[in-house]
């Protein structure tokens, strides 16, 4: 590794207000971890869920109670009255301990649902009713009159509940099979009836949940003659027995896991009618590039009903396809195709315009994700967005006054602003900004409506929803979230310390790192103070940014004395492509040198000790933590590993094939990529954490690690958590898992 290169230094600002200037009367109070994940949530209110109806008129969304933040009601803004009331109490139509199916748990895991009451729900598309699910059945909320109906009671669970396009029915999956019920009637009907054991209709396979961000598995078309619908078998997936262990027992659970480099389910796809008596199924191999082996990440109708538009994904995806499959002539036409030498992000930028020949697409042919126009033919009309930055999402277009408006990061990749750009393509350089404040920003955008709802922070504000005109005019909070005396922030806001931003060259000057740094309150001149570079570093996820994040335990940490340090290195989101790809078949590797890069910054402050610089994440942000000890010791001197990869051989398909392709034809960096070649690198104190229930990264990985580190005679520290999953969810978890690793770093570092 290159240890010679001392990075020179960039930094920058935000015109950020400090918390600092406020002033409250109430006394300061010591900051605990108990009261970091303790109720009232210290970062104030924040409702979830929020949803403007489709006719404008109100927002609803979900509130955690007063004294239990992980039990959600269903409340509401009324847009013209300017009121907010409670509109469904959970407790009162269910207030004992929920049986979840396996099925649910798993599907909300994988969803990142949490809590208890009322955690989902739908808006009818005549904006007169609501639809949730609790406690496995489904429930129909009338707003007019306020009655709640139950409208299904049985012991199987249903999900995945959605409203028929024009109201008229309610679908959901139960026992793996479709089914509809009419809403006037109570009349239930099943569409598939072969769904069980390794059969599933309408369902999203684990890796489509996981990493494609799918998880339905089944389609309306617009004018409720028909459901689109995915046969799912995973009766060519390898079985695994895998132990889930809990206090007071162990299961072991049965699990088709589609490992790297190991059979995917078979997919198919089909229609059936709304009578259940006609199914289709549609050809989707492409010939010699998918053997039978594919990718079917996206399913979308098209306006009149009479095509359905799906998209079909190669294996080693470095090809995607969007087709179109006509009902009346069953012929399958391909419309376009994205090819890279890499792999291809998949997105959610489809959007279909009135004019019944042409759509909007996202692209990254550019290095940049995109937005352009294409026709039916698959002719592109025209570049809609273009520049060295990436847009975010596809939100809304306004096709009567000829605007698209979008999220991205033009001013700058630390925060999203909403943009809107002429429809026509004549002027994709010159976006026009919509949003107002410097941070992040959170948009949905009324169906039927020119309003918008804010989901904000920055680093200093706590997060705020407002309700927009779509010239970004605000119009009302939803939740101002004030910091006021009543906050309940306010007896620590004194404690609070904002971060430094700033930039980095790469060891190579082929890219920018850009960095957060917290310095501790009243540092003493000469004092050398231990640091904890808190990492995540894995594709698709984003750390250094203007985002509030307020009384956590970053801030209890620079409370006892640590300088605390986050990098985002290249492989992380929205930079572009040339960010993203230097990981490619070899995971690992760059992102260290990243992270090296870091730490020589630090090692170059004055109030930094050098001897005494740790490194600390969870899941990609273990992995990381132990290729850092492993591999750079001379830098990183103390580490803790949350959950960590360390064999992407026990990983899945989709997302580990994706960086580091088949293993048949990658051996060598599936080896280079995993920690063992590097164990005997270690010299520090080191400890390990799992929960084990995890699903996700499967308590194997540490399972594994554990007897090599022994073999090796190497010593090691380990925490396990029965019956925790990947999230380590749950108040007395959290605090002790980070009571435990606040132990670590004093009794190596203090």
């Amino acid at each position: 590794m290159n240890v010679n290169l001392l990075p020179k230094i960039f930094i920058f600002c935000f015109s950020v207000f400090s918390l600092t200037s406020l002033s409250f009367s109430t006394s300061a109070q010591e900051l605990t971890i108990e009261r970091i994940f303790s109720a009232p949530a210290l970062n104030g209110p924040s409702p979830k869920s929020l949803k403007i109806s489709p006719d404008g008129k109100r927002v609803t969304f979900l509130q955690a109670k007063e004294k239990d933040v992980n039990r959600y009601d269903l409340w509401e803004y009324n847009i013209e009255k300017s009121t907010t009331q409670l509109l469904v109490n959970a407790d009162e139509l269910f207030s004992g301990q929920v049986q979840l199916s396996d099925e649910e748990k798993a599907r909300r895991e994988r969803q990142r649902i949490y809590g208890t009451g009322i955690i989902e729900y739908l808006f009818s598309p005549t904006s007169k009713a609501l639809l949730f699910p609790l406690n496995g059945d489904v429930y129909y909320y009338k707003l007019a009159d306020k009655t709640i109906k139950r409208l299904t009671k049985t012991i199987a669970f249903e999900t995945d509940i959605k409203f028929s396009p024009k109201g008229n029915f309610i679908s959901f999956i139960r026992n793996q099979n479709l089914y509809i019920l009419d809403i006037k009637t109570g009349r239930e009907l099943p569409l598939t009836i072969d769904g069980g054991g390794l059969i599933k209709n309408g369902m999203s396979e684990f890796v489509a949940q996981e990493e494609m961000g799918r998880m339905t598995g089944y389609w309306w078309s617009p004018n409720e003659k028909h459901l689109a619908f995915l046969r799912v078998d995973e009766s060519g997936v390898n079985k695994v027995i895998r132990n889930e262990i809990y206090a007071d027992n162990i299961k072991l659970i049965e699990q088709r896991y589609p490992a790297a480099g190991t059979n995917n389910v078979k997919v198919k796809l089909a229609y059936v009618d709304v009578k259940g008596k006609n199914t289709r199924f549609i050809e989707l191999d492409q010939g010699k590039d998918d053997k039978g082996d594919f990718y079917i990440p996206r399913v979308k109708w098209l306006p009149n009903s009479k095509t359905l538009s799906y998209q079909w994904q190669s294996r080693d995806q470095k090809k995607l396809t969007l087709n179109f499959y006509h009902l009346k002539s069953r012929k399958n036409i391909l419309v376009l195709t994205e090819t890279s030498r890499h792999w291809l992000n998949l997105h959610n930028d489809l959007y279909f315009l009135k004019d019944n020949n042409s759509f909007i697409w996202a692209s990254e042919r550019d290095g940049y994700k995109h937005l352009y126009r294409f026709n039916y033919q698959g002719n592109m009309l025209s570049q809609l967005t273009k520049g060295n930055w990436v847009v975010d999402s596809l939100q809304t277009v306004d096709e009567q006054n000829g605007w698209l408006y979008f999220t991205g990061r033009a001013d700058t990749p630390l925060e999203r602003h909403l943009y809107k750009v002429t429809l026509d393509g004549k002027s994709p350089e010159h976006i026009v900004p919509v949003s107002k404040r410097n941070g992040f920003h959170s948009i949905s955008f009324a169906k039927n409506t020119p309003i918008y709802l804010d989901h904000f922070s920055n680093i200093t504000t706590p997060t705020q929803v407002s309700l927009h005109k779509n010239d970004g005019e605000h119009l009302t909070w939803l939740s101002e979230n004030k910091l006021d005396e009543q906050h309940p922030l306010s007896p620590f806001y004194q404690q609070l310390i904002m971060p430094e931003f700033g930039s980095l060259p790469s060891n190579d000057d082929s890219a920018t790192l850009f960095y957060k740094l917290y310095k501790p309150r009243d540092m003493e001149p000469g004092k050398k103070y231990p640091v904890i570079v808190n990492v995540y570093g894995g594709p698709h996820a984003q750390r250094v940014t203007n985002q509030f994040q307020g009384a956590d335990m970053t801030q209890y940490m620079l409370q006892q004395g640590y300088v605390v340090f986050q990098l985002d290195n290249r492989g992380s989101n929205f930079r572009g492509t040339s960010f993203e790809f230097p990981i490619y078949q070899q995971l690992g590797n760059v992102e260290v040198y990243d992270q090296i890069t870091g730490v020589k910054f630090l090692q170059s402050l004055s109030f930094v000790d050098k001897d005494r610089i740790g490194i600390y994440g969870h899941s990609y942000g273990g992995y990381m933590a132990l290729m850092t000890m492993f591999k750079a010791s001379e830098y990183f001197k103390a580490g803790i590993a949350g959950a960590p990869v360390t064999d992407w051989q026990l990983y899945d398909t989709h997302y580990t094939e994706r960086y580091l392709n088949h293993p048949s034809v990658n051996r060598e960096g599936y080896l280079q990529s995993s920690v063992f070649p590097y164990i005997k690198g270690l010299t520090g104190p080191l400890m390990i954490y799992h929960g084990m229930a995890d699903d996700n990264v499967l308590f194997t990985h540490t399972t594994k690690l554990i007897k090599a580190l022994q073999d090796e005679n190497k010593l090691f520290e380990l925490m396990t958590y029965p019956g925790s999953k990947h999230s380590m969810r749950g108040k007395n978890v959290k605090v002790h898992l980070n009571k435990t690793i606040v132990d670590f770093f004093n009794r190596h570092f203090k």
